[in-house]
């Protein structure tokens, strides 16, 4: 089955109990077992729920993957795959990263003895330089947050299997229609759930898919102590967002592209970032990985801080909200939201400077998202 079908039919049969063409809210913490010699194949609803077991079974379909593990959000999902690793071990970790991976590996796993090296793997030379005899993981986003720089993934797959290093690559930025890392020879993904693949911005949750046996039981073991499992109706929301995923990303997109052109050629905008744009530095690997360029644009303001201030609060359409990926479209200052943890120093290192602003574009119609921009940026 193809895309579209699979996000509709992979693991989601009529109810064997019903017949019920959706699957059903199976709202129950725990399940009757008809003997003590025989226990069925759910028993509690932390360690495994049938709505639950949809939304795994739908996700890993579409990324390609053998299995898929839900979590109660993005944040967890990250949890879940780190907890692979034991105090001693080194993770390569990409320069950029979203602020709350960032505040996980520097505030939590540093402190029981993980070593952390953020290298640049935009250089695979210089990559490669960062890899230790005790490298057991290589974490990357690609495209990252907020500045939207693109890895050439299968090259870092090649490199990490050669360190023996499981390779770890975040794809909430493009959902699993526009890239399949593990195609390209990743051996775990992470979504936070709450993005394009629920899309509507009502549940927060998480998820990894891996076809990498060894990892999934560990991880399937890990989630069912620790018990960070999202809720039943968050699992059904997901799975109804989960149906319309490809068209809603299709008109993510044209409606991104259509923007970022318009963007670029404004007197009060700097400069552009989106991989779809030719002016991208990683516009030709984009094309080589993606089969399209997402819907998150990020661009600088002419001016600083007040400037863009005054552009966030005359804005109508586009809310200012954290997140991303809903049908709405929002605005996130990188500075005070989504990277607020980082230091001054290390948010100017990065290249997230005041001026910055990230935009969710939304599917709204084009045209109010250009009056929008436009009134905002006058």
């Amino acid at each position: 089955m193809r895309f579209e079908t699979l996000a509709i039919r992979a693991g989601q049969d009529p109810d064997p109990a019903t017949n019920a063409v959706i699957v059903p809210i199976y709202q129950t913490s725990t399940f009757q077992q008809k003997s003590l010699d025989k226990f069925g194949t759910y028993e509690y609803s932390r360690s495994g729920n049938p709505t639950r077991a949809a939304l795994e079974t739908a996700i890993a379909a579409l990324e390609n993957g053998k299995y898929g593990l839900a979590y109660a959000s993005g944040s967890a999902a990250t949890v879940g795959v780190l907890q692979l690793l034991k105090p001693g071990d080194h993770i390569v970790a990409g320069q950029d990263l979203y602020g709350g991976t960032y505040r996980l590996l520097e505030s939590v796993y540093k402190k029981i003895g993980i070593e952390i090296t953020y290298a640049n793997t935009y250089n695979i030379s210089e990559f490669k330089k960062a890899f230790r005899k005790n490298t057991k993981m290589v974490w990357i986003e690609s495209p990252t947050n907020p500045l939207l720089k693109v890895s050439d993934i299968a090259k870092i797959a090649e490199i990490s299997k050669s360190h023996k290093a499981l390779f770890v690559v975040d794809n909430t930025f493009l959902s699993p229609f526009f890239q399949k890392p593990l195609d390209l020879g990743a051996d775990i993904i992470v979504h936070s759930t709450t993005k394009y693949i629920a899309g509507h911005s009502d549940i927060v949750g998480g998820a990894v898919v891996t076809s990498n046996e060894e990892a999934y039981t560990a991880m399937k073991f890990y989630q069912n102590a620790a018990g960070a499992v999202p809720g039943i109706l968050d699992c059904w929301l997901t799975l109804r967002g989960l149906k319309t995923l490809a068209i809603r990303m299709k008109e993510h997109e044209a409606n991104s592209v259509y923007l970022a052109q318009w963007l670029e050629t404004h007197s009060k905008v700097k400069r552009v970032l989106y991989p779809g744009l030719p002016s991208h530095e990683h516009h030709e690997i984009a094309k080589k990985q993606q089969t399209g360029f997402g819907a998150v644009v990020s661009i600088f303001i002419d001016g600083g801080y007040e400037e863009v201030k005054r552009f966030c609060e005359k804005l109508k359409i586009f809310i200012l909200a954290e997140s991303l990926g809903g049908v709405e479209s929002l605005v996130c200052y990188p500075v005070k939201m989504s990277h607020a943890v980082l230091s001054e120093e290390d948010r100017l290192k990065q290249g997230i400077t005041p001026n910055l602003v990230r935009l969710s574009v939304g599917i709204e119609n084009k045209e109010d998202l250009k009056e929008d921009l436009s009134q905002a940026l006058g």
